[in-house]
């Protein structure tokens, strides 16, 4: 019997390209295969004896394996963040969100410019710290906000913290929210604050906010919160679900802190039913996206160090899982962009079979699907539940 599963989502940690790879230009793709070729290996022994290795392919060192594992596809049509995460929770996505390669239309950002009162600069796809170098002077100088987007869906809004108020900057960003809708609903606003000089501007990650799209249908989340059991999201879980489903929200710094919320969650919600669900975006915003190899391989690690706490705080009815929600591989093309690939799913707990390769699954939502039969929640509208074959007999 299980009463509180603890799932852990490693933002990008992909771990091979998807067959329809090609499709998204991302043939060839292998986000923890690559970090560990270019860099040289990887001291990640906890992780191992979770089975990451057998799941990647990857020689770890000789250990009986803790967890059962498995490799999930894809289903949904696209490669972000919130398509991830909503399929994870048993939502797929068959029309994929809208993307602007050009830019936004002119109607879109004429809209938005009267809303705010405000000219924009930009309005054209770019990296994230990219577009600081090119128009953050001129940003200074205007008080003009700065409107990009990438290859996913995303209307994305830079300000300088001296000359925007973060406040104003969310009230933006709800405002744009508000102007995406059918046919140009993109999947997330985002709020990207920015400080320094000319020169040496850096992001304010952890005053980062996205404002999602309410999923369309019913998650995970709003099944077991219909149980009445408690769902706790920690780091962006709560804006990529449009702050519906939980019970509880906590934003956090960075990848670590996100690590010391859960172990004070677990610690509070003792013998209580329900799901902790944590995004360490980290791996994602700050190294994948950027082409850090080295960062982004000494992040792993630095959480692989921190797995036998978080281990160690499980109770014999808990489950802890690990997954991710699509690839970002620092090493492929020269893009900065998310990469079509499987996803690993790491399932651990002193009721939960080790050493079972479950194979490859058809879809995310077989992960979501799995924790709402642990819950005896209704069923999602998508995914198979492998409930059966992990709990010990």
């Amino acid at each position: 019997m299980i009463d509180r599963v603890v799932l852990i989502v490693l933002d990008s940690l992909g771990v091979g390209a998807l067959p329809d790879a090609a499709d998204f230009q991302d043939a060839g793709a292998a986000t923890l295969q690559h970090i560990f070729a270019q860099h040289g290996g990887l001291q990640i022994p906890n992780l191992c004896r979770l089975g990451l290795g057998e799941i990647a392919g990857r020689d770890c060192a000789k250990t009986d394996i803790a967890a059962s594992f498995a490799k999930m596809a894809a289903q949904s049509s696209n490669k972000d963040t919130t398509s991830g995460h909503w399929e994870l929770c048993g939502l797929i996505l068959k029309e994929a969100f809208p993307t602007y390669p050009q830019g936004f239309p002119s109607e879109i950002v004429r809209a938005f410019e009267n809303a705010i009162d405000k000219k924009i600069l930009g309005n054209y796809a770019r990296s994230g710290t990219k577009i600081l170098d090119e128009l953050g002077q001129q940003h200074l100088a205007t008080g003009r906000p700065i409107v990009y987007t990438s290859a996913d869906s995303v209307f994305q809004i830079a300000v300088h913290e001296s000359v925007t108020p973060v406040e104003t900057l969310y009230q933006y960003c709800r405002t744009a929210r508000e102007i995406l809708t059918e046919p140009h609903a993109v999947a997330r606003v985002i709020a990207r604050p920015f400080r320094g000089r000319v020169g040496a501007f850096e992001r304010i990650n952890d005053q980062r906010k996205d404002f999602s799209i309410s999923p369309p249908a019913a998650t995970l989340l709003d099944r077991i919160k219909a149980k009445g059991y408690f769902t706790i999201g920690i780091g962006k879980i709560g804006d990529i679900f449009g702050h519906r489903g939980l019970t509880e929200e906590i934003h956090t710094r960075d990848n670590m802190d996100g690590v010391e919320q859960m172990l004070t969650a677990m610690q509070r919600t003792q013998n209580q039913k329900g799901l902790i669900f944590a995004n360490l975006v980290d791996f994602d915003m700050v190294y994948g996206h950027r082409r850090n190899v080295a960062g982004y391989a000494g992040a792993i690690e630095q959480f692989d160090a921190r797995l036998p706490e978080l281990m160690a705080s499980l109770s014999s009815r808990d489950m802890l899982v690990i997954t991710a929600d699509h690839g970002c591989d620092p090493t492929f093309r020269a893009h900065t962009d998310h990469t079509r690939e499987y996803v690993p799913m790491l399932a651990y707990g002193q009721g939960i079979r080790s050493g079972l390769n479950l194979g490859i699954r058809d879809t995310f939502a077989d992960c979501g699907q799995t924790i709402a039969d642990i819950f005896n929640a209704q069923a999602l509208a998508h995914g198979k539940s492998f409930k059966n074959d992990i709990l010990s007999r």
